[in-house]
């Protein structure tokens, strides 16, 4: 009896419905929506436990102990969040600097406003140069303050001989921390700088006096394409030339019928890298018992190319100089078509020991020419006033006598090497 109350429940009785009366809807309750509601989370849990339970069992598959996959999801997390504070970091960097940009733009309208300024020509012109307004003020007193200079032109027909006059420069701007500077001109024609011209030089001043007069040979019909350049450089005894600025004159302009003085302001010369003209290596050796000064050219590498061939001529010359004068000259033989010539010869001169601290040994590598003026390649000096490599070549050389100390040196351009000595002399 028992069994079957279990087995079958009992159906609730209905009632005959009452005739003529209206049939009552009656809408769900609450408590039918919260059930189902409560099917769907039991639905989603179920999907959520499925989907754990596969992932759980695919760590299981990876042949690695629990901790080293931790491990591994840390340094995979740190990675993540890396690159996320990166990405933030530089996107707020920009939204910076675009603010900065935007404030900068408000202060210049703000000063164009007081000061009543139009503003439509920095838009259009400036904004190609990047150059603001007190930018462009600046740079025009920088050119003003570079200084002028005074030259004559006079070129002879009947010769074609064009004559410089280099006279004097004025208000030159200071190089030296003193307020002054030691300017010296440099005259050369382009395209072709292989003759070129230096005034002497001048110690500290602004305002210089050259007088010095120049002659270049070359032709009227070769006049068009000729430029004169004029540069004023300080110098400097320690270290490479300052070019204070300089003055060009494409001839094809100047009005040649006639001689021509002016003054003009020099413009800022461009920067250019030293042109490379070559490595020389010497040996220097001195005997004090005998007083016996020996040099030995062996070789030399990398000249600069003279000739039109793309080679040169090149051979050596060694002057020894003491208080601007010549005491004796030697030269190697010339080595034909080469940039990279061989020599190995050895010059003596007798020094006795207390005149060694009051000689420069000059040497001038020259490029031989059979019709014209031989042409300097390049020149180095060594003595105890030098400096740099040429002065520890030649301390090494008293520091070890007897023995021969070889040493490369880089070739320097003759007005430089020029200048440096006149102006050791200068202040003897």
């Amino acid at each position: 009896m028992k069994w079957n109350l279990f087995k079958k429940k009992p159906e609730a009785m209905v009632g005959p419905e009452p005739t003529g009366a209206a049939v009552l809807t009656v809408a769900p309750g609450p408590v039918a929506s919260t059930a189902a509601d409560n099917s769907t989370e039991a639905v989603k849990n179920g999907d959520f436990d499925d989907i754990k339970n596969k992932f759980l069992n695919e760590i299981d598959k990876i042949p690695l102990p629990s901790w080293a996959i931790i491990a591994i999801a840390v340094v995979a997390a740190t990675l993540i969040l890396t690159c996320c504070f990166c990405i933030v970091k530089k996107c707020c960097c920009k939204k910076k600097k675009n603010k900065k940009g935007k404030k900068g733009k408000g202060e210049m309208g703000m000063t164009n406003m007081k000061g009543g300024e139009d503003d439509d020509d920095y838009d259009e012109d400036d904004a190609e140069t990047g150059m603001t307004g007190d930018e462009k003020e600046e740079e025009v007193k920088e050119k003003e303050k570079l200084g002028k200079l005074q030259y004559s032109i006079d070129y002879d027909f009947q010769d074609n001989k064009l004559t410089v006059g280099l006279l004097q420069a004025a208000d030159l701007l200071s190089m030296d921390s003193g307020g002054t500077s030691d300017p010296y001109v440099k005259v050369y024609v382009l395209p072709d700088k292989k003759k070129h011209f230096t005034t002497k030089v001048h110690k500290k001043t602004l305002n210089p006096t050259f007088n010095e007069t120049f002659v270049f040979k070359i032709p009227f019909q070769e006049m068009g394409g000729k430029t004169l350049v004029m540069q004023v450089f300080d110098f400097d005894r320690f270290s490479k030339h300052d070019v204070i600025g300089e003055v060009k004159l494409p001839l094809h302009k100047l009005d040649l019928a006639q001689p021509l003085e002016e003054w003009r302001d020099l413009d800022s010369a461009e920067k250019e890298e030293q042109e490379k003209l070559g490595d020389i290596c010497i040996s220097l050796r001195y005997v004090p018992t005998a007083g016996k000064l020996t040099i030995c050219i062996l070789e030399a590498k990398n000249l600069k190319k003279m000739d039109v061939g793309g080679l040169s001529d090149p051979y050596v010359k060694i002057n020894l100089m003491q208080n601007g004068k010549r005491l004796k000259k030697k030269k190697t033989t010339v080595k034909k078509n080469t940039l990279n010539p061989y020599y190995n010869e050895s010059f003596s001169f007798e020094i006795p020991i207390e005149q060694m601290q009051k000689i420069q040994a000059v040497v001038t590598v020259l490029d031989y020419d059979k019709i014209g003026k031989n042409d300097a390649i390049g020149k180095i000096w060594v003595g105890s006033k030098a400096t740099g490599t040429q002065l520890k070549h030649w301390s090494d050389m008293l520091a070890n006598p007897r023995r021969p100390i070889a040493q490369w040196h880089p070739l320097q351009p003759e007005e430089e090497i020029d200048a440096s000595l006149a102006a050791l002399n200068a202040k003897k």
